[in-house]
């Protein structure tokens, strides 16, 4: 089971030519994709035009859906955060470690562009769907 990050989904509908938007390419058909409710969310909140953002909703709507929070996700991303700011990492953005840590606890892939999941599959066990 494969999560796909909003880093490549805004990659994916600029229509962006990269290794991992190719990788998204042939992913989406042959393996069962999930999208997550906050990736959802910022994927769409950057659609200008209403077009793009009922395409891009019809797209995403036809994936899986995961639930990226909870009180056990967010405990777990606090000691996930702990811990790499122990090891000297400092996480950005609090909603990677939240997508990070859903996926290191129900065992999802990643496929991502975005730096700041690195120290996730160094340190913590993230299964990454990077080719």
């Amino acid at each position: 089971m494969i999560l796909v990050d909003s880093s490549v989904w805004i990659d994916y509908f600029r229509d962006a030519s990269t290794p991992i938007v190719d990788c998204l390419d042939t992913l989406l058909a042959t393996e069962e994709l999930y999208v997550g409710d906050l990736i959802l969310t910022e994927v769409l909140q950057g659609f200008t035009s209403e077009r793009d953002f009922d395409r891009a909703r019809r797209e995403l709507g036809q994936l899986g859906l995961v639930q990226i929070g909870g009180q056990t996700v967010a405990i777990e991303a606090a000691r996930n955060f702990r811990t790499l700011r122990a090891r000297g990492v400092t996480v950005r953005k609090t909603i990677d470690c939240m997508i990070a840590t859903r996926c290191i606890i129900d065992g999802y892939a990643l496929l991502y562009s975005d730096r700041d999941f690195d120290p996730f599959v160094q340190h913590l066990g993230l299964r990454s769907a990077n080719p």
